[in-house]
Parts: C-alpha cells; sequence; structure tokens
C-alpha cells in the first residue's frame, strides 16, 4: 500500500532524518482534535489478497513499548460531505 493524496489533507508529516526514503516517505493528513488521518491505496495484487485472506496487517513505528490507539476503516471516506 501506499499513502495518498486527499482533499481533507492540511499537511504532510516528513520522515525523520534518522530514515532513508527506502525506510519511509512523506505521508499526507488531516490533522486535527487530536486525531491524525492518512488514506492509502491498495495495489491490485494487494485488494486480491485482501478479498482471499480478509486480513490487513498493520505495524506502526512508535519509539516507546506500547502501540498508540489507530483506527482503519474500509469505506470511501470517512469525512462527513455536504
Amino acid at each position: 500500500m501506499k499513502p495518498i493524496k486527499f482533499k481533507e489533507q492540511n499537511r504532510v508529516l516528513i520522515k525523520p532524518k534518522s530514515m532513508t526514503d527506502e525506510q519511509c516517505g512523506s505521508l499526507p493528513v488531516h490533522a486535527e482534535n487530536g486525531v491524525c488521518t492518512s488514506c492509502w491505496a491498495m495495489t491490485f495484487k494487494e485488494r486480491l489478497n485482501a478479498l482471499l485472506f480478509g486480513k490487513i496487517w498493520i505495524s506502526v513505528l512508535t519509539g516507546t513499548s506500547t502501540q498508540p490507539p489507530i483506527s482503519i476503516d474500509c469505506k470511501k471516506t470517512i469525512f462527513k460531505t455536504e
């Protein structure tokens, strides 16, 4: 999967200086009220794997011994449209 730009994004998180471009890239996000949301696009192969196996694995680099709260959703948008 790769992060993608989206209409509601209001900032871009950049990679840490200690990481290479292969390890980490910039991340478009919508940040508001303590929640940081990003949007990711699946390749065709990833879509097939999700369909066949019904699983999505998430790894979060935290720098601490615990994982921060996260949420995953699979729908067109999580933002309310007017």
